[in-house]
């Protein structure tokens, strides 16, 4: 695969991906649609400011403090971006972008993780037998 995707490049000038079809597309971005990247944003953002995040959110929660702390934490934490917050994150599948039915282990959709199963291009993964 590797030396076929170097040939692809010197020949082309691009690199070329098989889907998982075994159809081969031309890989214009790193990512599938638009939605993909700006759910990769938000994780991204999410991280950065995860500690921030959790340090506000604990004065805010801390009933001990007093109340006008309490209403400080609260500006800033509604001054962080919105983006920011672990709860806008949708998992999606790596492949094609699906929102649902998202294998959370393998992040595919059950369409794709069910298709490359079959055809033994999961390691581990085999199909139910009994």
């Amino acid at each position: 695969n590797a030396v076929w995707d170097i040939l692809v490049f010197l020949k082309f000038g691009t690199f070329a991906l098989r889907s998982c079809w075994g159809a081969v597309e031309q890989v214009r971005s790193y990512y599938v649609d638009w939605r993909m990247l700006r759910d990769v944003k938000r994780r991204q953002m999410a991280f950065d400011y995860a500690d921030e995040r959790l340090r506000i959110n604990a004065l805010r929660k801390n009933t001990i403090l007093p109340k006008e702390l309490q209403e400080l934490a609260d500006k800033e934490i509604a001054a962080l971006p919105r983006d920011s917050c672990p709860v806008r994150i949708r998992n999606r599948c790596v492949l094609t972008s699906r929102p649902r039915g998202v294998k959370r282990r393998w992040r595919l959709s059950r369409i794709v993780f069910r298709h490359l199963a079959d055809h033994n291009q999961m390691s581990g993964v085999l199909r139910a037998r009994w």
